[in-house]
């Protein structure tokens, strides 16, 4: 089946040109904008001694990670970089590039005592909670 030719008369616009156009502002307007890092899948949880936040990034080196605590704020950066797998690339549906996440800490939390932990794709950064004060009772003399 053959496809019907487009022409243009005078005073009509060509849909296709018109689509092109678009396409090539559209580029111009993405190149202007900064590289913007994207967060990846992320879960938080509590236990009774830490507060447990897990991240999803498979495939992400040990090497290619960072993770900063500074007042109050936990932040972890990375990169998922591309890989060469020697063929022609054909589709792709894998986020690359920088990621960042960040994260307010609870108060009292001590940043010397975060640790963290990679396994299977999952980063674990584990935030000990501050020791609860523990009550103390005052006996009272006669006096």
């Amino acid at each position: 089946m053959a496809l019907p030719v487009v022409r243009t008369s005078a005073g009509r616009r060509d849909p296709f040109r018109d689509l092109v156009d678009l396409h090539t502002q559209f580029d111009q307007l993405v190149q202007r904008q900064p590289v913007r890092a994207w967060r990846p899948a992320a879960e938080i949880s509590e236990t009774e001694t830490a507060y447990v936040v897990e991240l999803e990034v498979p495939g992400v080196k040990r090497e290619d990670l960072g993770i900063e605590v500074e007042d109050g704020k936990l932040a972890v950066t990375g990169e998922f970089k591309e890989t060469e797998n020697g063929g022609r690339l054909r589709s792709r549906t894998r986020r690359t590039g920088r990621f960042e996440y960040r994260t307010r800490l609870p108060r009292g939390t001590d940043a010397d005592q975060v640790s963290a932990a990679l396994a299977d794709g999952v980063l674990t950064v584990t935030v000990p909670k501050p020791e609860a004060v523990t009550p103390r009772r005052i006996e009272i003399v006669q006096g």
